[in-house]
């Protein structure tokens, strides 16, 4: 009897259960899309002022509001599209470039891009701090410096991190297989287990792995030292080959086991609860002022 009456619901009403299961997933990430942003506190001002205006006129039977509100709503959807335009592009943007979108030969020509462009940078001597962004969004880091929706080329990111560029201070982080934003301010580790001869531009690049999935690449401006960072840990000393295989299995790997391979003959900062580097073991063969930006 109960499983008939379910079933009967079921038939019944499971179009409406879809519907707000949409609306609701389709609102929660709209959310998410406008957290941070000015967008999200103009449109919570306008729905308050709606709902209010729609309230009073349902309480005192207030008819002209009641018309004006009905009549004006196409309006106001339209409007809606015209002032959260960018809001709106940047979140398609968004959906366009997520990683399950992407194909295979845009991550793997990302990953060649990103490792010649490292190495030039090294033999150049300039700093550098490139972040590719993963599952876990940081669009808050990305709001912190200048959007700009490039290409990702080497030419492009040398230029931004040229010392006379107003933007070579901050990060850069890719998203997909473009350039989303430059002059980025990332988090600072507090670990008070990393080496203390380790300076701002690899302490950020620790903090950003600490609070996201991101797979971050730092070149050294003092020595031209390539170093990757993810999940907290500071892997050093790569050739170009290395990286590019260290890439791939971390933004190519099809299995959450592949994400955890150490790279056979690196060194690594530990991460949170391993022993720290330089505060239990001696590194061989290099100066401290190498673990230097």
């Amino acid at each position: 009897m109960m499983l008939a009456t379910f079933s009967s619901l079921v038939a019944d009403y499971w179009k409406d259960v879809l519907e707000i299961l949409v609306l609701a997933i389709g609102i929660y990430y709209a959310y998410l899309g406008l957290r941070g942003t000015r967008g999200l506190r103009v449109l919570t001002g306008l729905a308050v002022l709606v709902l209010g205006l729609a309230l009073l006129s349902q309480l005192f039977g207030l008819e002209v509001i009641s018309w004006l509100l009905r009549s004006l709503s196409a309006i106001v959807v339209l409007a809606l599209v015209i002032i959260f335009q960018p809001e709106l592009r940047r979140m398609l943007a968004q959906l366009g470039s997520h990683r399950l979108f992407a194909t295979p030969q845009q991550k793997r020509e990302t990953v060649g891009i990103i490792t010649a462009t490292a190495f030039e940078l090294s033999n150049k001597h300039l700093g550098a701090i490139i972040a590719i962004e993963r599952t876990t969004d940081i669009q808050s880091q990305i709001e912190s410096g200048v959007e700009l929706d490039a290409i990702l080329s080497p030419e492009i990111v040398l230029s931004i991190f040229h010392p006379k560029t107003p933007l070579h201070d901050g990060g850069l982080i890719v998203r997909g297989d473009r350039i989303a934003s430059a002059g980025c301010i990332f988090p600072v580790s507090q670990r008070a287990d990393l080496d203390r001869n380790l300076g701002l531009r690899h302490r950020a690049t620790i903090g950003l792995s600490e609070e996201s999935d991101a797979v971050i690449v730092c070149v050294s401006e003092e020595t031209g030292i390539v170093s990757l960072c993810f999940r907290g840990r500071l892997e050093r000393d790569f050739t170009p080959e290395s990286l590019r295989r260290r890439l791939a299995e971390l933004l190519l790997a099809n299995d959450e086991g592949d994400l955890h391979t150490q790279p056979r003959g690196e060194t690594a900062v530990a991460g949170p609860g391993d022993p720290a580097l330089g505060s239990h073991q001696k590194e061989p063969d290099r100066r401290p002022r190498d673990l230097a930006t």
